[in-house]
C-alpha cells in the first residue's frame, strides 16, 4: 500500500494533519503532502472529507475488516505435494478456528493429490490445473496469486520458507505492497486485535522477534519446514475444489532440464525419523564416526551444529540450526552440543529431544526431553554396547 494525496480532490482543509499521529503532513501550495515520515497507519485517509487520499492505483485503502480467511500456498513438485504444505495446513488450521474463518489452499500445477489438501484440514482449494505451472516460474505463480488475492482477499497467506517460497513470495509482496515476515518459526493470534503474530529469530539468533502488520492485508509469512506439526487428517472431510483459468507465461524463464542433486538427497535429514547430532563438544571429525555408528543402528542419520561444520568435521549439507536445515524427528539425540538458540529453533520442534553434554547448566537441557550429564565420547559407545546386545538377543 502506497498512501497518496489526490492533488484535484484536495481543498488543503488541514483535517489530516490534525489526525496524523506521526506529524507526517504537511501543506504546501494549499495542498496536503505527506512526507518520508510517513508509517502508512492509513488514520488520514479515513479522516479526509474529500475522500482525496488514495492509494496509488487510484482507489480507496483497504481496510483490514475488507480481507476474510487464511491462505495456504501448497507448494507442488512433478505433482507431488510438498510435506510443507501439510504442516502449513496445520498451523492454518488453528489460525483459522481463532478466527473463526475459512481456511484454503492455493495448488499451482498438475497433481492428483488435490483431495488430500482437504482431507488435511482446508476448506477450499484455489486450483490452477495446467501444466505451465510444472515448474516454478517466479513471474507467472506471482501474478497468478496476486490476481487471486484481488479477487478473494485472504488476511492470511502463508507459504513454506523453501527454495519455491522464498523464491517468489516477496514479489507478491512486493506487488501487493505489504509486508512479509520470513523464516517464522511460531505464528499466533493476537486475541485483542487479531493480528498475526510473526515470530522468527532476529539478530543472528539471538533473541526471537514479534512482528506484526496491523494497517495492511493481507499478512504475508513464510515458515521454515518441518518447524510446525502437520493437521489431523480426515478421510471423510468434504470441501470445495474452485478451478482457476491459468494465466499464460511471460516466457522470460523456461525449464530446459531438471536434474537430481543425487548427493544433496542421501543426507535426507528433513525426512529423517531419528537424528544423532554432533557438536564442538564431541572432540573433532574422528569422534564422528560413533555417531554414524549410533545412527545406523537406530535408522536414523547424523546431523551437526554449526561449530562442528565450521571446524570443517562435517560437510555443511549436516547442519542443523537457523543457518541450516529444521528438522522434526522422532527422535533428536544432540551430542556435544550446548544449545545456542540458532541450533534450537531448528531442532526444538522433535518430538523427542536426548541431550548429552559435560555442563549441567547448558541450555539444551531446558528443551530436552531427557538429559545426561557426561562425556558424550564416553556414553555413546556404552548405548552402542547396549544396542547391540539388545539386537543379538533378539
Amino acid at each position: 500500500m502506497f498512501i497518496r494525496v489526490n492533488i484535484e480532490k484536495c481543498t488543503g482543509c488541514g483535517t489530516c494533519i490534525d489526525v496524523c499521529p506521526y506529524a507526517a503532513i504537511i501543506i504546501k501550495d494549499d495542498k496536503a503532502f505527506i512526507t518520508d515520515a510517513c508509517t502508512l497507519c492509513g488514520a488520514c485517509v479515513e479522516s479526509c472529507p474529500e475522500g482525496a487520499i488514495l492509494d496509488e492505483r487510484g482507489k480507496e485503502v483497504e481496510k483490514p475488516k475488507d480481507f476474510k480467511g487464511v491462505w495456504i500456498f501448497a507448494e507442488q513438485s512433478q505433482g507431488k505435494i510438498a510435506s510443507v504444505a501439510y504442516e502449513l495446513l496445520g498451523i492454518g488450521r488453528k489460525l483459522a478456528d481463532e478466527l473463526k474463518s475459512e481456511l484454503c489452499a492455493v495448488l499451482f500445477g498438475e497433481s492428483d493429490e488435490v483431495e488430500e489438501l482437504i482431507k488435511w484440514g482446508a476448506d477450499k482449494v484455489y486450483y490452477v490445473n495446467s501444466s505451465d505451472y510444472t515448474y516454478l516460474d517466479d513471474d507467472l505463480y506471482s501474478k497468478t496469486l496476486v490476481k487471486l488475492v484481488n479477487e478473494y482477499k485472504p488476511e492470511i497467506i502463508l507459504a513454506g520458507a523453501t527454495a519455491t517460497g522464498r523464491s517468489f513470495i516477496p514479489r507478491v509482496a512486493a506487488r501487493l505492497r505489504v509486508g512479509l515476515t520470513a523464516d517464522c518459526t511460531s505464528l499466533e493470534i493476537d486475541k485483542e486485535t487479531g493480528n498475526l503474530l510473526q515470530i522468527r529469530p532476529a539478530f543472528g539468533g539471538n533473541i526471537m522477534a514479534t512482528i506484526i502488520c496491523p494497517n495492511s492485508r493481507p499478512q504475508i509469512a513464510t515458515v521454515r519446514p518441518r518447524v510446525m506439526k502437520p493437521g489431523e487428517y480426515n478421510p471423510s472431510k468434504n470441501g470445495e475444489i474452485i478451478k482457476i483459468d491459468s494465466l499464460k507465461p511471460s516466457g522470460k524463464v523456461k525449464v530446459l532440464e531438471r536434474i537430481e542433486d543425487k548427493s544433496f538427497c542421501r543426507v535426507n535429514l528433513q525426512d529423517a525419523k531419528v537424528i544423532v547430532s554432533g557438536g564442538r563438544g564431541i572432540g573433532g571429525p574422528e569422534d564422528f564416526k560413533m555417531l554414524w555408528e549410533l545412527a545406523n543402528l537406530l535408522g536414523g542419520t547424523v546431523g551437526a551444529s554449526r561449530a562442528a561444520v565450521d571446524e570443517g568435521w562435517i560437510p555443511y549439507a549436516h547442519q542443523i540450526g537457523q543457518t541450516g536445515k529444521t528438522v522434526c524427528p522422532k527422535i533428536y539425540i544432540a551430542c556435544g552440543i550446548s544449545g545456542a538458540v540458532q541450533h534450537l529453533v531448528g531442532m526444538q520442534s522433535s518430538d523427542i529431544i536426548v541431550a548429552i553434554n559435560k555442563d549441567p547448566n547448558a541450555p539444551i537441557f531446558n528443551v530436552a526431553t531427557y538429559g545426561i550429564v557426561g562425556d558424550a565420547k564416553e556414553i555413546i559407545p556404552l548405548i552402542i554396547k547396549k544396542l547391540k546386545q539388545g539386537v543379538s538377543e533378539c
